[in-house]
């Protein structure tokens, strides 16, 4: 039977950093290990870091500027899930990589304030990703999803769905709004959960299996692509309309990663063709009271999120004949891109000003700025290489 074990009473202080890795001893389990290899990469939830999980522990990196915040490592095995919880002091860690004593089928909750661990979770099968906001603790499996609360550790919902071996799933981070994302039970469905409201809204996105989707921080926006990965669109999860369609290529294509830029005006993707595309966006939220504490944008100005497409992607010049040609004629396709080697995965984020961070397994990361006017091929601004892949 799936469990959990809390091992500390209370919640914890979102508020309380990273400690660097000049303080005292930590656990007897961390310690000098030898040489690391990279198993995962994954940002924290507003992209300003992004934690590596290696063969020996983890490390915590910052994104601009770029430098290692701290690493722990252990002797006996490492991390494939290192999931970050903003810049807390809080991550959730599952074991994996090559020759790891720590069980893929367990979610150890970290205080690194305390350098402990403060609860665990136990499951029968594989966990396939962990998602965290400051009250929820999220666990995906293959077949199913695990919604805690975070400061009792009470299990509050279970979603059945569609195999997930991706462990596709999103989490808006406005406390104001509690919505959840992943794949639904039929091929091509989004189910997205708007707890708050208690509503379910299930979007009919693709034909083929959803391969990667995310969400804007206030849960209202829907950025998907399938398995096929040409298309990625846009939908308003409120109501389930799609606001956008755009093209990443006529090929098929693995997507890596997708994001949204915080004033939604701009979209970021990474596949395996070795080219991170950034499309200009039409959506634009529209708050009904300046002056309100409220991020959520409300339903009814969600009728005008779709803006005129002005100086945005370019689109065929044949698309005079949009009814005889492919329909990839009358597409958007990308306004700006830039080139990575095809032999890794990258993963996409956008920084401030323009500027894009791309994390890949091979341990490079890159920061890049494009020109939000006239688009074209992107300038690298920094290649750094963290790891050792």
């Amino acid at each position: 039977m799936d469990s959990h074990k809390n091992l500390q009473p209370g919640g914890y202080d979102s508020r309380n950093t990273f400690i660097s890795s000049s303080r005292g001893p930590p656990e007897p389990d961390f310690g000098e290990s030898d040489e690391a290899e990279l198993v995962s990469v994954s940002w924290n939830q507003d992209y300003s870091c992004f934690a590596a999980g290696t063969s020996h522990g983890f490390r915590i990196y910052n994104c601009q500027p770029f430098k290692e915040t701290f690493r722990r490592e252990l002797k006996d095995g490492g991390f494939k899930i290192v999931e970050m919880l903003f810049r807390s002091n809080i991550l959730a860690l599952v074991g994996g990589g090559p020759n790891s004593q720590y069980p893929s089928n367990k979610v150890l909750i970290w205080d690194d304030h305390q350098s402990r661990c403060i609860s665990e979770f136990s499951f029968r099968s594989e966990i396939r990703a962990v998602k965290l906001r400051r009250d929820r603790i999220v666990v995906v499996l293959e077949h199913k999803i695990y919604v805690y609360n975070f400061l009792d550790l009470r299990l509050l919902h279970q979603i059945e769905n569609l195999a997930n071996p991706r462990g596709l799933c999103c989490l808006s981070h406005h406390m104001n709004t509690s919505v959840l994302a992943c794949p639904g039970i039929r091929r091509g469905q989004v189910r997205v959960e708007h707890f708050g409201l208690n509503m379910v809204q299930i979007i009919n996105a693709h034909d083929s299996n959803i391969a990667c989707m995310t969400m804007t921080l206030d849960g209202l926006l829907l950025a998907t692509a399938s398995t096929k990965g040409t298309l990625i669109r846009i939908f308003n999860t409120m109501d389930g309309t799609r606001l956008q369609e755009v093209r990443r290529g006529v090929d098929r294509a693995d997507i890596y990663s997708i994001a949204l830029s915080p004033n939604v005006q701009w979209l970021a993707v990474s596949s395996d063709k070795g080219t991170v595309h950034i499309f200009s966006l039409r959506v634009r939220v529209i708050r009904e009271d300046a002056n309100s504490t409220e991020h959520e944008t409300s339903s009814n100005s969600l009728q005008s999120l779709v803006s005129p497409a002005s100086g945005a992607n370019p689109g065929s010049s044949l698309s005079f004949l949009r009814g005889v040609l492919p329909k990839y004629f009358s597409s958007e396709w990308s306004f700006s891109q830039f080139h990575v080697p095809e032999v890794s995965q990258y993963f996409a984020a956008f920084g401030a000003q323009n500027t894009i961070a791309i994390i890949g397994m091979d341990g490079s990361f890159y920061r890049c700025n494009f020109d939000p006017v006239n688009g074209g091929e992107m300038t690298q601004l920094e290649h750094s290489r963290f790891l050792n892949s």
